[in-house]
């Protein structure tokens, strides 16, 4: 949990010592509006020096002794290795076995999942929307821990809940197409109830998290934390792109701590 005064929350979930993670939060920032105040992206329109000071902000007070390693997200399935970036790389993902590289990814709405071996020796982040999550982002990041890696744990960070996220057929199609079992299909079938609204035919309210939840399941992974914060719904701690289109990112931050 936060208090009002903290410009990021620590994910409640039981990983290795070796293991440190954190979430921004919108508000302890220095941003002005519309991207009060905690923006952490320089693609938005938002004042360089607000973004790079909100940056360095969270590094003072996480104690990192590098930035992180930020990325150019394209809602894509590339998943780079961390240590070897150069620059701000195209990808939707990183992963590190380096003590002190820091993997992030930037939402406002869709999914960051972060991922470690029980080992504590192994650390991922990915950015899960729905186009990435459903062509298989989050099954590239878990193919990046190998079978000495032992098995994995996964935090599903604040994203848009299900009762805001409304798509079209076509969204659960592309999903459908790319299940990878029919057990996973029936998941991915199960996180789309029909909406309501009027006019809207052939819509739906898609479960993102049930959505997570069933491509980790299909991974291997089951032991899965988080899930439960709505951006949309809660404009005080979270940024939301469907709520206000010109708005701040969230950043979702894992890394392995050094000795």
């Amino acid at each position: 949990m936060a208090s009002k005064a903290d410009s990021f929350f620590i994910p409640n979930w039981p990983v290795p010592d070796s293991v440190g993670s954190a979430i921004s939060l919108r508000y302890g920032g220095v941003s002005e509006e519309p991207y009060s105040s905690n923006n952490m992206a320089l693609h938005v329109g938002d004042s360089p020096a607000s973004v790079q000071a909100n940056r360095a902000s969270l590094v003072a007070r996480l104690n990192l002794t590098r930035p992180p390693v930020w990325l150019d997200q394209v809602h894509g399935v590339d998943v780079i290795y961390a240590p070897n970036a150069k620059g701000t790389t195209e990808a939707d993902g990183s992963y590190s076995d380096k003590a002190g590289v820091v993997c992030a990814v930037m939402t406002a709405d869709c999914l960051p999942v972060l991922l470690c071996n029980k080992q504590g020796s192994k650390v991922a982040v990915v950015h899960a929307g729905w186009r990435g999550l459903a062509a298989g982002v989050v099954r590239n990041a878990v193919a990046k821990f190998r079978s000495h890696d032992g098995p994995l744990m996964a935090f599903l960070g604040p994203a848009i809940g299900p009762c805001a996220f409304e798509v079209g057929a076509e969204v659960q199609q592309e999903f459908l197409d790319n299940a990878q079992s029919q057990p996973h299909r029936q998941v991915i079938s199960g996180a789309f109830t029909p909406s309501d609204n009027i006019g809207r035919k052939d819509h739906y309210l898609a479960d993102i998290y049930a959505l997570a939840r069933g491509e980790l399941n299909s991974c291997g992974v089951f032991d899965i934390y988080g899930g439960d914060d709505c951006t949309f719904s809660n404009p005080e701690r979270f940024y939301s792109y469907r709520r206000e289109p010109v708005i701040g990112r969230h950043a979702s931050l894992i890394w392995l701590k050094e000795a």
